[in-house]
């Protein structure tokens, strides 16, 4: 059986999909509150959890689940969430566990109830640099298309580092790779801004190198923290 956590590449809304477009009529099959208030509510919190999650659950299973959220799939989302939750193994807090309520429909949801509870979030299973090994891709394409698109989205700064699993440790989940950190103003869509940097990386360079979207002057989780301290500079506004 393929294991729930085994996506394939992620797929993103082309630029005149609805998804992008807030002229575009509202799909019939998800209600719209007045003004779409549930949007930012659910994208403020999808980008949150995924944040903290970052570095336990696997980059592909992140990058899915936020790009469902965007997508306007919050069922599909929900249950990829909890579905690889319980198939990796990873514990949540209870803190991330209220935020994941948030997005149930039912707050009691048993799935939930069944992810272990952390005291309090573990340490980062990575180390970052700012330089990678020799045989790393080269990251000057996806440098520069980042940074176009950031610049397009209002972004503040791009930064790369370059994360390594600190072994032995069977919390660390996924494989060598540059990461980039995206800083944002505050009141920015931050998913928005993730689903369209990571659309870029994948339509240009054929990556799906995580993508960490930040807000300026907003506290870090232990793994972007790390990362930021280590990161090279890319580009600024």
């Amino acid at each position: 059986m393929t294991p729930p956590h085994d996506f394939p590449p992620p797929t993103f809304p082309p630029p005149d999909d609805r998804a992008r477009r807030p002229d575009f009529p509202p799909r019939r099959d998800l209600p719209r509150p007045a003004g779409g208030a549930h949007r930012p509510r659910h994208h403020s919190t999808a980008t949150e959890v995924c944040r903290r999650l970052a570095g336990r659950l696997s980059d592909d299973v992140l990058s899915v689940v936020q790009s469902q959220v965007f997508a306007g799939e919050l069922e599909i989302a929900r249950s990829s969430l909890l579905l690889n939750l319980q198939y990796e193994g990873v514990a949540i807090t209870a803190e991330e566990a209220d935020l994941i309520r948030v997005l149930l429909d039912d707050p009691l949801d048993a799935e939930l109830a069944e992810v272990p509870v952390l005291a309090a979030p573990p340490a980062p299973a990575y180390r970052f640099s700012a330089t990678a090994p020799a045989d790393a891709p080269d990251p000057a394409g996806a440098d520069q298309a980042i940074a176009v698109e950031a610049a397009r989205l209002g972004g503040r700064r791009v930064r790369r580092a370059w994360r390594e699993p600190i072994t032995p440790n069977p919390a660390a989940v996924n494989p060598a790779t540059w990461v980039y950190l995206v800083q944002v103003l505050p009141g920015a869509d931050e998913l928005r801004a993730h689903s369209a940097i990571s659309a870029q990386l994948w339509v240009r360079r054929q990556e799906k190198w995580p993508v960490e979207v930040l807000v300026e002057g907003a506290p870090l989780p232990p793994y972007q923290a790390a990362a930021a301290t280590a990161a090279h500079q890319v580009w600024a506004a």
